[in-house]
């Protein structure tokens, strides 16, 4: 069975850091897309960041675009967002998500739609303090 497990979520204050870690189990993932996205209280869940894990390619959100980096270690079945320079705003459950496909197609941005994804985490809070 597929998994897709977070960790590394937490409370901090404004400009602090924190890195969160999505382990797979269950497949050895090549050539898709991972993806993060976050859900806050009264808002619809929308997409972070997303790398291809194919050929490493990445996609921030303009939001996080400079202070969230995406990366992934084969070796562990792992993907992590490491997070710079947060604000109260980025207060929000972080998933974890897989995809069978492509990250995008020419400017076709298949990442940022929820509906590309099949596997999800269960979710890890972040939460950010002024």
């Amino acid at each position: 069975q597929v998994q897709l497990v977070e960790s590394g979520g937490g409370s901090v204050q404004a400009g602090g850091s924190l890195r969160l870690s999505c382990a797979a189990s269950g497949y050895t993932y090549s050539s898709n897309c991972m993806g993060w996205f976050r859900q806050a209280p009264g808002k619809e869940r929308e997409g972070v960041a997303a790398i291809y894990t194919g050929g490493g390619s990445t996609y921030y959100a303009d939001s996080v675009k400079g202070r969230f980096t995406i990366s992934q270690d084969n070796a562990k079945n792992t993907v992590y967002l490491q997070m710079n320079s947060l604000e109260p705003e980025d207060t929000a459950m972080y998933y974890c998500a897989a995809s069978r496909g492509l990250c995008n197609f020419g400017r076709v941005l298949y990442w940022l739609r929820a509906d590309h994804y099949n596997v999800w985490g269960q979710g890890t809070q972040v939460t950010v303090s002024s």
